[in-house]
């Protein structure tokens, strides 16, 4: 027999009778059981409805009911049904009665008189069941929820919020205070605790490890104090996996009381989830990183200072961690003129943002060579038509002679400029050309001066796009909120991000403007 069957238990003992009832609560009690006692019937439900016992030994004959409807009431209750119920009976002995007992749902029938070995036997047999069963159930409770809180992690989209849903998991999964902390490749740590399943998580500093953990799992038990931080009851103790997929990783820790964590494997599978999404999400970020990195390269490193003009660009990210885009703008002076120009080549993706760098340095290349806008996209759509027929894009296209205030503007496919008189309301510059990559004819270069004051906004769909609303809500809103310019282009821009962005972007953001003095 092993230890965990020898482990006394939680017995309830129904007998009418003292000295009967006397002599099964000592034999029970002499065995390492905690005994319990009734006298009747009813007084034995009310006390199994209070507190259920890991076993009830139930006389036949009681003063109020019998004990066959006793257990019958026992095991018609959901939430009581698996408590093993076992019949003694001097009266009752007979097959008629052993078979009717075990039929209204008894786990065993002894009759009298008892050996104290066989009641002890018996209780130890039933309680073997019983406790594999609750194991196996608690086991299959927490499988199920692992799965659901393993969909949760792979859609964390940051490790700040993946070390919340770890906790809360966590707690979900053992019904107990909870806590997870997932270590960056520098020593910094990120942590969430919870006090419950259901409880608001909290995010407790937590200091840098003091030495490096084993690659693969580790399971250990600590005393409270040895992360304070977390919260911990004093005096209890928590039991800690923690996991380290390579040698030049940093580990995850997912923490649970050292009573809940049993057992121990779904613990284990838990922080082998969390650590490979860990993995994941950085690799993810390592990734991002480079990609912002290298789209950023791409983009113009400083801005000309043309006499009389004031200049003033924004690039802005889109707020979900979406892959980079391919969303640029370009200033130049060439010559004694501005080249300015917006654009967006399709797709987000690295492959997206190389594109882009393609486009602008063929821009660039085309513009140096004098040629007006609309010669300029005539040129990129065919080198688009040729080299990369599966791209498209939008531009649009102006150059800006600082002495006489004179714009050329051309655009194809992309969103209309916003004109900024120096008096009166802002107005859009529609263009229309198809976009590049599209084999189509396109119009001849639009042609106005703009006046001492006035300005313009160049943007990219990201600005005035929302997946909520139709795209005119966001031109009419755009114009509304430029209505009021800063003489100021950098003033102004940030105002207009701030205004137009209140609300998560799905898109990339790039601005440019320009006001004449």
């Amino acid at each position: 027999m092993s230890d965990c069957d020898r482990a006394g238990g939680r017995i309830l003992v129904v007998d009418d009778s003292p000295p009967k009832r006397y002599l099964l609560v000592n034999w029970l009690r002499r065995a390492g059981f905690a005994v319990t006692e009734a006298g009747t019937g009813g007084e034995a439900l009310r006390i199994i409805r209070a507190d259920v016992p890991e076993v009830v030994i139930l006389d036949v004959r009681l003063p109020d009911m019998s004990g066959f409807a006793v257990c019958e009431a026992i095991k018609s209750d959901p939430s009581l049904a698996p408590t093993p119920v076992i019949h003694v009976s001097a009266h009752a002995v007979d097959v008629a009665d052993r078979t009717q007992g075990l039929n209204r749902g008894a786990d065993g029938y002894l009759v009298e008189p008892i050996d104290p070995g066989e009641l002890v036997a018996s209780v130890h047999s039933v309680l073997r069941y019983y406790r594999a069963r609750r194991r196996a159930e608690l086991l299959a409770d927490r499988l199920g929820a692992l799965a659901r809180v393993t969909l949760d992690l792979t859609a964390a989209a940051s490790v700040s919020e993946l070390v919340t849903v770890a906790a809360e998991g966590a707690a979900l999964i053992f019904g107990s205070p909870a806590a997870a902390v997932v270590e960056s490749p520098d020593g910094a740590r990120t942590a969430a605790s919870v006090a419950g399943p259901g409880a608001p998580p909290q995010h407790p500093p937590v200091p840098p490890p003091r030495t490096t953990r084993p690659t693969g799992l580790t399971v250990a038990t600590y005393p409270a104090d040895v992360w304070p931080e977390l919260g911990w009851p004093a005096g209890d103790t928590f039991t800690a996996a923690s996991a380290r997929l390579r040698a030049d990783r940093s580990a995850t820790h997912i923490l649970v009381p050292t009573a809940a964590a049993t057992p121990g494997s779904v613990l284990q599978q838990l922080t082998q989830t969390v650590a490979a999404a860990a993995e994941a999400q950085r690799s993810y970020d390592e990734e991002h990183r480079i990609a912002i990195t290298l789209q950023r390269s791409l983009l113009p490193r400083s801005l000309p200072r043309p006499a009389g003009v004031d200049l003033a660009v924004r690039y802005l990210p889109a707020d979900s961690d979406t892959e980079v885009g391919g969303d640029f703008y370009e200033l130049a002076m060439v010559e004694d003129q501005l080249v300015a120009a917006i654009g967006d080549v399709a797709g987000h993706s690295l492959h997206a943002a190389t594109v882009m760098g393609e486009v602008r340095h063929a821009l660039r290349a085309y513009a140096v060579d004098g040629h007006p806008p609309g010669a300029v996209l005539d040129r990129l759509n065919r080198l688009l038509r040729l080299l990369l027929p599966a791209e498209t894009a939008t531009l649009c296209l102006l150059t800006y002679d600082p002495a006489t205030g004179r714009v050329r503007l051309a655009n194809a496919g992309h969103m209309p400029p916003l004109l900024l008189p120096a008096d009166g309301p802002p107005r859009y510059v529609v263009q229309r050309g198809v976009l590049l990559g599209v084999d189509a004819p396109r119009p001849a270069d639009a042609e106005f001066v703009l006046p001492p004051g006035a300005g313009l906004l160049l943007y990219t769909d990201g600005l005035v796009e929302r997946r909520d609303a139709v795209i005119d809500e966001g031109f009419d809103r755009l114009a509304a909120v430029a209505a009021r310019a800063e003489a100021d282009p950098e003033a102004f821009c940030d105002r207009v991000l701030a205004e137009m962005c209140t609300t998560a972007v799905d898109d990339d953001v790039a601005v440019v403007v320009l006001r004449r003095h």
